[in-house]
């Protein structure tokens, strides 16, 4: 993994916090306190509090289960009750937030993909004295909107990431395959990659929550006769839509995607893909929180108030070992 000093430091930090302190619903569902249930047990002692993590996860999305998951193991470890929800509609995650507020949580996850809609629930978070942690998307909106830290990859850094591999496998011309329209991360990742890249790269807008909608999207650019060499995927179940439309066109292109699953992992082994970006999922979602509960019980911010880096790392073939055992126990 070319981050691997990073993805290690990251890990051991967790590693030390776990010392220290010693599913994806949709549609705006609630997924009540799991944390009886999780892996590790040994809860800490103390008062009890009540975190509320509020995502902008589409229906379906494997992604948000591995963030819930580690976020549910590290509430499981701090003695916190976990509520989590999720909605795709800004306006609607913003009343779930508010819901959240309603409920007096001892603090809040929540996502920026479309940071213009948050910005006034969050001040009401922080008029109620509920600290904040971002996660995910819209790492440049989370200090001015109060938040204590964000936690996940830079997106602009990631699209680099990419944009210099495809320039060292010498490809050409870059499709890249946007699955929700206004998500600033989404946008920032396909500027970074033709940022780097030295060949070409043209967006294209998918309807993110219909996959064969999306797949025939992707299969009429590559039947266009527009001769793109690869198409770039922003996450993990578009890059097997991609790869169907690509083998349904005939086309030769190479498919590269941000994000894992086990499907994806599969097709590394397979070598239907030639990347993926791994930004760890399971690691936002422990670490924020267990940086919430920090912050409530001994007044630590995680990173100092800096962003908390977990990606990016190129993944390809040679990682599948790894990556199977990782994917077998939910953590990618």
């Amino acid at each position: 993994m070319r981050t691997a000093r990073t993805a290690t430091a990251l890990a051991a930090c967790a590693a030390v916090i776990a010392l220290a302190a010693g599913c994806s619903g949709s549609g705006g569902k609630e997924s009540e306190d799991k944390a009886d249930d999780a892996p590790g047990g040994g809860k800490v002692s103390g008062p009890r509090l009540k975190i509320g993590m509020v995502t902008h996860s589409g229906e379906g999305d494997s992604f948000w289960d591995i963030v819930q998951k580690g976020a549910e193991q590290a509430a499981a470890k701090d003695n916190v009750e976990f509520l989590y929800a999720n909605n795709k509609e800004a306006k609607e995650q913003a009343e779930l937030v508010q819901s959240y507020i309603d409920k007096k949580v001892d603090g809040l996850i929540v996502t920026l993909a479309k940071p213009d809609a948050m910005k006034d629930v969050l001040a009401k978070a922080a008029k109620a004295g509920i600290p904040v942690v971002t996660i995910n998307s819209g790492a440049q909106f989370s200090q001015k909107f109060g938040a204590l830290t964000h936690i996940g990859q830079d997106e602009a850094v990631a699209g680099e990431a990419v944009g210099d591999e495809l320039s060292k496998r010498g490809l050409k011309k870059a499709l890249c395959v946007i699955h929700e329209q206004g998500n600033v991360s989404l946008e920032e990742r396909c500027a970074g990659v033709k940022k780097t890249f030295k060949g070409s790269v043209e967006n294209i807008n998918v309807n993110g929550t219909n996959m064969p909608e999306s797949q025939s999207t992707i299969q009429a650019k590559l039947d266009s006769g527009a001769d793109y060499d690869v198409v770039v995927t922003l996450g993990a179940q578009y890059a097997e839509a991609a790869a169907q439309a690509k083998q349904d066109s005939g086309s030769k292109a190479e498919i590269d995607t941000f994000d894992l699953n086990k499907v994806v992992v599969g097709q590394l082994k397979s070598k239907a893909i030639g990347f993926a970006v791994d930004q760890q999922p399971y690691l936002q979602g422990y670490l924020a929180v267990d940086g919430l509960w920090l912050h409530k019980t001994n007044a630590n911010v995680i990173g100092g108030g800096k962003p908390v880096l977990t990606g990016p790392a190129i993944v390809t073939g040679k990682d599948v070992p790894k990556l199977e055992k990782l994917t077998a126990n939910g953590t990618r």
